[in-house]
């Protein structure tokens, strides 16, 4: 019995001092937050300077929020130019290119939301990422088209 017990005292410790967490850490998320915004800057879809990619806020500054915990924000917007089709198309058209950027170039995990179609309001997309990143989407139906709102769950510094 007394060995089990300084073999488990014994185990949590070594992992104690190896660095073994339960999460992820603030340099971890805000790194990929950080890269996540240099993808997008220089994702073929979003360089083009006809989709108005702007950066409203960057993933460069602690936020905090509550007790010692904080948490890094990457905002943007980018809109797309109407052409002449229907709403629902345009809509359509607009979250299924933000869906694959979402996916395929930034590497989020997308929720698909069937209840969403049609919806002529306009549509929302979450995703999220294993590192603790979540990522919201509003695809509008006026300008601009995308408002992303990406951050990172609320951490120790």
């Amino acid at each position: 019995m007394r060995f089990t017990r300084l073999t488990i005292v014994g185990l949590a410790l070594v992992m104690a001092a190896s660095g073994c967490t339960s999460g992820p850490s603030l340099e971890e998320a805000a790194a990929e937050l950080q890269k996540d915004t240099q993808r997008l800057e220089t994702d073929d879809v979003f360089k083009n300077p006809l989709m108005n990619l702007h950066i409203v806020q960057r993933p460069d500054k602690d936020l905090p929020c509550g007790g010692d915990k904080v948490k890094r924000v990457l905002r943007a917007t980018a809109d797309e130019e109407r052409v002449d089709e229907s709403l629902d198309s345009r809509l359509d058209k607009s979250q299924r290119v933000m869906e694959n950027t979402l996916s395929q170039t930034l590497g989020y995990k997308v929720e698909y939301d069937i209840s969403q179609v049609d919806a002529p309001e306009g549509r929302f997309i979450h995703g999220r990422k294993e590192v603790g990143i979540t990522v919201n989407v509003y695809v509008a139906p006026e300008a601009p088209t995308w408002r992303l709102h990406a951050q990172t769950t609320c951490l120790s510094r």
